[in-house]
């Protein structure tokens, strides 16, 4: 364990390792529960700099220094499988092509979740990260869903979660793939709400990979695994055990 993951139980008899990547603004914790309904998986949360324990640390606003540092400071042992959700599945699909450029071993599979292929839309103009604290969080509200009030009768606590999001609009707004001719071997499925608007276009992640695409609608949007977790948790159960059988 480095300070790039964190686990709720330990399982050493798991019969592999899902690593989580979190969305924009977010943190492992979220993810880490799940070791709840995965009782044979060990349940890695990634720890970004910038956030919780991890505070003090400068967040990364661009993916390859991000990449570079997480490969480097991890070791991804045995059957492994790779998650992200939204922002963090551009981080899964970097990382598992990092493993592979330094001959490392590779994912078994890779999830993403709520996240359009690449190449992305062009970011809005003005791009969000360069928005004024209060319009930031207007837009995280109206982006999520889900009311921030809190935030505003804490003035640190909301400096620290805008930092935190305008470090990951940045890294997301700066993103851009790189093509190459060599589409990772991994199996990959593609976990997204039913009623996320981009949804038509999640075959478009079998251009990335060699091995089979799977595509798996759930209830609910962009956070459909706080709208019904049960169902989201079989999904993700069911691939990661044919996985690692």
């Amino acid at each position: 364990m480095t300070r790039w993951t964190v686990r709720r139980h330990r399982r050493a008899d798991a019969r592999a390792s899902l690593y989580c990547f979190p969305h924009a603004g977010g943190s492992p914790g979220e993810y880490v529960r799940w070791s709840d309904d995965l009782p044979d998986v060990q349940v890695w949360g990634v720890h970004l700099p910038g956030r919780t324990t991890r505070r003090a640390e400068p967040p990364f606003t661009r993916m390859e220094p991000l990449v570079d540092a997480l490969v480097s400071a991890v070791s991804f042992d045995g059957p492994f499988v790779l998650f992200g959700h939204s922002l963090g599945a551009l981080m899964a699909f970097e990382t598992a092509k990092e493993l592979r450029r330094r001959g490392h071993a590779q994912p078994h599979r890779l999830i993403v979740s709520s996240c359009p292929a690449p190449p992305l839309m062009p970011p809005a103009r003005p791009p969000v990260h360069a928005l004024a604290d209060d319009e930031l969080l207007a837009e995280i509200e109206r982006s999520w869903g889900e009311s921030l009030d809190h935030l505003r009768g804490d003035p640190d606590l909301r400096a620290h979660v805008l930092d935190c999001f305008r470090a990951d609009f940045t890294l997301l707004e700066r993103y851009r793939h790189e093509p190459d001719d060599s589409p990772l071997d991994c199996p990959v499925t593609v976990f997204a709400g039913t009623e996320e608007p981009w949804t038509p276009r999640a075959g478009d992640w079998a251009a990335y990979t060699r091995g089979p695409t799977e595509v798996e609608l759930l209830p609910g949007g962009h956070f459909y695994f706080r709208d019904g977790r049960q169902e989201a948790m079989r999904a993700l159960r069911t691939a990661v055990s044919t996985t690692s059988q």
